[in-house]
């Protein structure tokens, strides 16, 4: 017997929908869920909130129009259950409760702010649930946003041991500290000093170091997966559990450094709505690598949206 569930994951830059049947608990815990479909809007709820404390109009505007598209494909399909979680940007914002207004009048349920550590269990379980039985725990498991990125030490049998989410995405260090088209040294410079101090101070939290995999989720990390491969257009199953060396991963953020917006534009595997900050997210992955030590990343098609969906059986 199966279960017909909606998730929605709301983060800084784009806005997520997964409807999918869950198996039974009986099935086991290494039983698939059945995708049914998955859809993603950039939207850039998160444009501006660095700076102002608030969610733009426009930016809600922008939201509201994705949710009702998710929102008719939820009745068509008939699921049973919808969860929605919102994460960094309406975390932040001074003027969340607009934002939950609009999302009630649209979808017919209030949107989940959830906390940094509930953020870091949804992705944790969305990851790890379906990895090669032959990868190596503990996993660290990075899942890098737009406004927050977070850290998650953990293994099958104990699930999450430790995790922290912190103020690193890749909007917020466009808007911070990468204006430039492309940036300057000087702005990359400043950016991955930003970037290395919090991870530091990340790392000190977490063990990552001590961790013998690492997985990377969002839309960043698997861009860049997808660049490092050469593809010539975005194919999530040759992405899924890719594995990427520290060398690749270093070699493409700086050629996506080096690039103009519309440079970035012109790759076939490109989001339109990544092109402008998949720099500073890439660069996010890389000093994470390097300041964990860690040689390769394994790349995940499955990330918070799959955990918030396992978690409404």
């Amino acid at each position: 017997m199966t279960t017909r569930v909606a998730a929605i994951d709301c983060g800084t830059n784009s806005i997520r929908l997964l409807v999918a049947d869950l198996p039974d608990a009986s099935a086991g815990p290494q039983a698939p869920l059945v995708d049914l479909t998955r859809r993603m809007e950039i939207v850039r709820l998160g444009q501006g909130v660095d700076r102002t404390g608030r969610l733009a109009p426009e930016a809600i505007e922008r939201t509201r129009v994705a949710l009702a598209s998710y929102a008719a494909d939820i009745e068509k399909l008939g699921a049973q259950r919808v969860r929605m979680c919102a994460t960094s940007a309406s975390r932040d914002a001074a003027n969340a409760a607009d934002f939950t207004e609009m999302v009630r009048a649209t979808l017919g349920v209030a949107p989940e702010v959830v906390s940094g550590d509930e953020e870091a269990r949804l992705s944790f379980t969305g990851a790890v649930r379906g990895l090669p039985a032959d990868a190596k725990e503990p996993f660290l498991v990075v899942d890098i946003g737009g406004g927050s990125t977070e850290f998650v030490v953990g293994d099958r049998a104990a699930g999450v041991r430790s995790a922290i989410s912190v103020d690193i995405g890749c909007v917020r260090m466009t808007e911070r500290h990468l204006p430039g088209d492309p940036p300057t040294a000087e702005q990359v410079e400043a950016a991955q000093a930003d970037i290395a101090a919090v991870v530091d101070r990340a790392l000190a939290v977490v063990p990552g170091r001590e961790a013998a995999t690492l997985v990377g989720l969002a839309g960043s990390v698997t861009t860049v997966v997808a660049l490092a491969q050469g593809l010539r257009e975005y194919d999530p199953e040759r992405i899924h559990h890719a594995r990427v060396s520290y060398e690749e991963v270093a070699r493409v953020t700086a050629e996506l450094l080096g690039q103009t917006r519309a440079q970035r534009l012109a790759n076939p595997v490109m989001h339109p709505g990544r092109a402008d900050v998949i720099g500073a997210g890439a660069l996010v992955l890389r000093v994470i690598m390097e300041r964990a030590g860690m040689p390769s990343v394994v790349a995940s098609e499955h990330d918070i949206l799959d955990g918030i969906a396992w978690s409404v059986r």
